[in-house]
C-alpha cells in the first residue's frame, strides 16, 4: 500500500480475496477484481497514505498487524490513525483482512471545522452509498 500502486496490491491478495472493515465509514470488497477496481479511487483519496507497522504477531496462518495510518483526505485533511489488520494468508497470498480503526476519530480529524457542530460530517468514501 506505501507504494501506492494498486496492481502490485492485488497481486498480493487470493482471488477470493475478502476485505472487510469493523468501522461504519469502511466498505468491504468480495474478491481480487473488485479490490482492485476500488483501488486508484482509495488511494486518490487518500494522498500519500503510509502505514507504519507497529507490531505483527503470527500464527499458522493468521497474522495481526497493529499500524499507525498516515495521509491527506480529500487533499485537505491531514490524518493520523491507528488501527489494526487480522489477516489470513493462503499459499503466500491475503485471503482476508479484517481492518479495526476508529470511524469517530477518522470523523473528527475530516470534519469541516467550519460547519455546525451537527453538521461537518464528511461525505462517503468511495463506492459507499449517502446515509
Amino acid at each position: 500500500m506505501n507504494a501506492h500502486d494498486p496492481d502490485a496490491v492485488a497481486a498480493r491478495v487470493t482471488a477470493d480475496f475478502r476485505n472487510e472493515h469493523t468501522a461504519a465509514l469502511g466498505q468491504g470488497t468480495h474478491g481480487r477484481a473488485a479490490y482492485r477496481a476500488r483501488l486508484p479511487a482509495f488511494l486518490a483519496e487518500f494522498a500519500d497514505l503510509h502505514y507504519d507497522v507497529e507490531d505483527v504477531v503470527v500464527e499458522d496462518d493468521r497474522a495481526a498487524v497493529a499500524y499507525t495510518m498516515t495521509c491527506t483526505f480529500r487533499a485537505t485533511h491531514p490524518v493520523t490513525l491507528r488501527g489494526m489488520f487480522l489477516l489470513r494468508v493462503r499459499d503466500g497470498l491475503v485471503a482476508l483482512r479484517v481492518d479495526y480503526w476508529d470511524g469517530a476519530e477518522f470523523t473528527r480529524q475530516t470534519a469541516d471545522p467550519a460547519a455546525p457542530a451537527t453538521g461537518g460530517a464528511i461525505p462517503p468514501m468511495p463506492g459507499r452509498p449517502a446515509r
